[in-house]
């Protein structure tokens, strides 16, 4: 090939494609050659939202006048249903007008946020294992971002005094997310408030990402349930895993209105709005009663049951008590590392379960298995992986 004419901008060198991108294109190519892999890596609900949801997409989209372009903020019915949303489930008041930002899909918010307050050099805490796009974000942004460590004895939270004795002169932002991803770990309250206070000690934007909170999860706790936690605190939420509607791209931010109004400088040269029909919609999802969490909770607790037993057979040792859409798990010694286990799984028994490499170098032992598969193909994944012994 030849060299190109033009070259890409030097941010393009500082992140790599993402990984879930790359490996899913590897299995299509499996796929392709008539290999049938059964896919247990990617966080993607694979059930429908309430009909409910989808009826009333379809009302919104059959009116002619629904088409034109939206408002930046998002139309005051879904605002009013993410606020109504947070009072009934997190106990927090949030003011619809001027501290709930919608967005098209809460990573997308990733990106607004170290847009908005990143200036090239500035520092960046994100967790090891963690979200991988946070660490990019940040370069993109031109911060530098600087891992910080979570580890199983831990309980996989932050310790707050080593970060602090590390230096923190130039972090302008940290990033949590509580239930976390991967490991299905659940904050505190005490964990928030210590949090909380680190971040107003040293002027220091704290970012929770909170898109698991219902997923086999009671506890739905929220980083504004700290007084004062809006003088330095964002917070994001999502319907991708919650209400099963992932690929509908509908997420949000909530924070102190002058924090809002810096992120919409960004999102409004980014984007026109949302599609109206699926912020009415959403809105309609918003207002789902108790049972529809509880029936949806059922389905990932009989799944996570099956995921069990692929990690026993893996001899995999986990924490049975884990939040959020996956299994965590750690490899046995014969392994080197994750990797060489997963790609033996991908290679000679076409399952393929994520390395928590992919999330940081305190995952390198460990594995992560999606509960978005019905359990007919984890048994399926089982019945194969038993037949490695």
């Amino acid at each position: 090939m030849e060299k190109p004419l033009i070259n890409a901008a030097s941010r393009t060198g500082l992140v790599n494609e993402y990984y879930f991108s790359t490996k899913l294109a590897e299995i299509a190519r499996m796929r392709q050659q008539g290999l049938d892999v059964i896919n247990l890596g990617i966080g993607s609900p694979d059930m429908p939202p309430a009909p409910n949801v989808i009826e009333a997409l379809a009302k919104n989209a059959s009116d002619s006048r629904n088409h034109a372009y939206q408002s930046y903020r998002g139309i005051p019915a879904l605002r009013d249903s993410f606020a109504a949303w947070y009072m009934e489930y997190f106990r927090v008041a949030l003011d619809p007008e001027t501290e709930i930002l919608p967005l098209i899909g809460s990573k997308e918010g990733i990106m607004h946020i170290s847009m908005a307050f990143l200036d090239p050099g500035d520092e960046v805490l994100v967790p090891d294992p963690g979200y991988p796009a946070y660490g990019a974000a940040a370069k993109l942004a031109g911060g530098l971002p600087r891992s910080y460590d979570l580890d199983e004895e831990n309980g996989w939270m932050p310790d707050i005094e080593a970060i602090e004795a590390s230096g923190v002169e130039r972090v302008k932002i940290m990033w949590i997310n509580y239930p976390h991803m991967p490991t299905g770990a659940r904050a505190t309250p005490a964990l928030f408030e210590r949090l909380v206070s680190f971040a107003r000690k040293h002027s220091i934007l704290l970012c929770n990402d909170n898109p698991y909170s219902f997923i086999l999860n009671k506890d739905h706790l929220s980083i504004f349930t700290v007084p004062r936690a809006r003088d330095v605190a964002l917070e994001l939420n999502s319907l991708s895993k919650s209400h099963n509607m992932a690929g509908w791209r509908i997420g949000m931010v909530a924070g102190n209105s002058s924090f809002i109004n810096d992120i919409m400088k960004v999102k409004s040269n980014m984007d026109s709005g949302m599609f109206q029909p699926l912020q009415a919609a959403a809105a309609e999802a918003l207002a789902a009663p108790e049972s529809w969490y509880a029936q949806l909770n059922e389905v990932y607790r009989r799944r996570r049951l099956k995921a069990a037993e692929i990690m026993n057979s893996l001899s995999c040792s986990f924490d049975p008590v884990q939040s959020g859409l996956f299994l965590w798990g750690k490899i046995p010694q014969g392994y080197t590392d994750a990797v060489v286990l997963t790609e033996e799984l991908l290679h000679k028994q076409h399952v393929f379960v994520t390395p928590g490499s992919v999330f940081g170098d305190n995952g390198k032992r460990y594995i992560r298995i999606s509960l978005c598969a019905t359990e007919e193909l984890l048994n399926a994944a089982l019945e194969r992986i038993d037949s490695m012994k």
